[in-house]
């Protein structure tokens, strides 16, 4: 095996940021840099005289590099009773805490940052320290324990991140001696997350297969509806639709799901007139614990599924106050005409359809009603697709195609703010005019609106890490493939963690993600490259050397660094084409 190139060495890492930060800038963006202002240079001059380096910093964030232990935990608690003493001289608006998390580990030295686990490890300790305080690694307390004066207190390992690591406070004023405890797998599914819900596709009961495609709608928007209440998680239709067409054990599904309740239900259409039956499981208890069936002529069918939606959310989480009530209720067109084009085009796009018999689906829709936003966001998402998919994409058509992308998600979100699907398709134009900005604070606002939407989540992530932020973007992209388990098996989320694991500079678990992502679609030829790229900075050279050759006579235009600049992802560009260049591709 080739020497590795990589440089590394033993540091020791302080990781601070502010506590509440991303509300105190909602609140007060201005107060609150000024405050950061005043707090950097307080930090700053206490690193230059405890003779550490800041080597990284990110909104409000930074990352110390020292070349003592000693040193880094006087500095870091200095500075925690330093911002105590500010603290206690200015008036309430102007306070700021930090926790402050220290490690002595393995980094990776990439020009003047720092990377690896030593880094990452600091990063979860300063998540797990309290307001004020400073939490330290195992081994950063044995070297301190006895060459200094303060008092510790064991917390003993805790999870954090799904990283285990023993952990010990610096017992500072202001700071209490906490307890932690790992909590009890019952603990765990009682109180850590709310209880989620699946709709599982309701049964077409017209004796006529042309319907069904109606009896979908009637389930995506009620998936819809209920995704707009905070209060729990929804799976997603991907995940929810693996179901359609089967007998299921429903004590089974709330396994695989990992749901508590369960909504299932049917569908009769027959001239103007519908029957729509829904009942709401307990699927853990096996118990039911709602049932009602609504007979409505068409003309009132949205305010049918609002009501369904309602009833739903009323019985899981009687909490839900009437103002979130009411951002269930959805503009929806009141052309019936214009509804049923589109739910064709979405039936065809959801079976992988023709994507240019979806658009003509959307577009007779938006003719018959211009209003309807779900049309607009349909037809984003199928540009999105061939702009971005050569094998389904004419790439001569792309700037035509961006520009209908960038149209049509305007206009979405104009007629529908608050969707987050419209902001989704926003973000995505946004992505394209290379708008990285915008794109960030269009998925915080989809978020914001439904922190559960699987497919924002899996967007933000993605948007972040433009700005180099993959440890965050990774907790997101999870999360999104939780809300829709189905996404395990599918391409993006796989190139989505490679992404943020590449950057991480983890090889090994990016080898792992895009091992994925090829099982789960062995024709997406970008993959090729990629592994080839991995498996030269594991220093796998030959392999790499293979997949390289085989990537090139896929796609025979990229004959140099300089051809693969043209279509590699941004994100991690030069990450790739350094591990590229390492596998023989000419840099040119």
């Amino acid at each position: 095996m080739a020497e590795s190139s990589t440089r590394r060495k033993i540091a020791v890492i302080l990781a601070t940021d502010v506590v509440g930060y991303s509300t105190k800038m909602e609140e007060n963006e201005e107060q609150t840099l000024k405050n950061l202002k005043v707090c950097r240079n307080i930090i700053d001059g206490l690193v230059e005289e405890h003779h550490g380096r800041i080597f990284n910093t990110a909104g409000d964030s930074v990352l110390v590099e020292f070349q003592s232990a000693v040193e880094a935990v006087i500095c870091g608690s200095e500075f925690q009773n330093t911002i105590k003493e500010r603290n206690n001289s200015v008036p309430e608006e102007e306070q700021m805490e930090f926790r402050i998390g220290i490690n002595m580990g393995d980094v990776v030295i990439e020009g003047d940052n720092l990377y690896g686990e030593g880094v990452n490890i600091a990063a979860r300790l300063e998540a797990l320290a309290q307001p004020g305080g400073v939490c330290l690694s195992k081994n950063v307390h044995e070297i301190v324990n006895k060459k200094t004066n303060f008092q510790f207190h064991d917390l003993g390992e805790q999870t954090v991140k799904n990283t285990v690591l023993h952990a010990v406070d610096v017992t500072l004023d202001g700071t209490s001696q906490r307890k932690l405890q790992e909590p009890t797998n019952e603990q765990q599914s009682s109180t850590e997350k709310p209880p989620a819900i699946a709709v599982l596709p309701f049964a077409n009961m017209s004796g006529d297969s042309e319907q069904e495609y109606f009896a979908d709608g009637i389930t995506e928007d009620i998936i819809t509806n209920l995704s707009l209440w905070k209060t729990f998680p929804v799976i997603s239709r991907n995940s929810s639709f693996t179901y359609k067409g089967k007998s299921v054990n429903l004590k089974e599904v709330s396994k695989e799901m990992g749901v508590r309740y369960i909504v299932e239900g049917s569908v009769r259409k027959g001239g103007n007139k519908v029957r729509i039956t829904a009942q709401l499981i307990d699927a853990t208890e096996d118990h039911h614990l709602w049932s009602e069936r609504w007979d409505r002529n068409l003309d009132d069918i949205f305010e049918v599924q609002d009501e369904v939606s309602s009833s739903i959310a009323a019985m899981v989480s009687p909490a839900v106050k009437d103002q979130e009530q009411n951002r269930v209720v959805r503009k929806q067109t009141k052309n019936m005409n214009a509804w049923d084009e589109y739910l064709r085009g979405l039936s065809i796009f959801n079976s992988n359809g023709d994507y240019g018999e979806v658009k003509e689906h959307c577009y007779k829709s938006i003719n018959l009603d211009p209003q309807l936003s779900d049309a607009y966001i349909l037809i984003c998402r199928c540009l999105r697709l061939e702009i971005y998919n050569h094998r389904i994409g004419k790439q001569d058509q792309r700037a035509a195609n961006e520009a209908e992308l960038h149209e049509k998600a305007k206009k979405a979100f104009e007629l529908d703010p608050k969707n987050p699907e419209a902001l989704i398709i926003l973000s995505i134009s946004a992505n394209i005019k290379r708008d990285l900005k915008q794109r960030v604070e269009l998925m915080k606002k989809a978020l914001e609106i439904n922190p559960n939407h699987a497919t924002a989540n899996l967007e933000y992530g993605l948007s972040i890490t433009s700005f180099g932020e993959y440890e965050k973007a990774k907790e997101h992209i999870l999360k999104s493939i939780e809300l829709n388990p189905t996404s395990a098996n599918e391409l993006f989320p796989h190139t989505s963690l490679m992404f943020c694991d590449m950057g991480l500079r983890d090889f090994e678990n990016a080898l792992d993600d895009i091992n994925k992502a090829i099982e789960a679609d062995p024709d997406f030829t970008g993959a090729l490259g990629f592994k080839a790229s991995i498996l030269a900075h594991l220093d796998r050279v030959e392999e790499a050397k293979d997949f390289l050759a085989k990537y090139q006579e896929k796609r025979p235009a990229v004959k140099n660094t300089s051809d693969y600049e043209k279509v590699a992802p941004t994100i991690i560009k030069e990450v790739l084409i350094e591990g590229l260049v390492k596998a023989g591709m000419p840099n040119e």
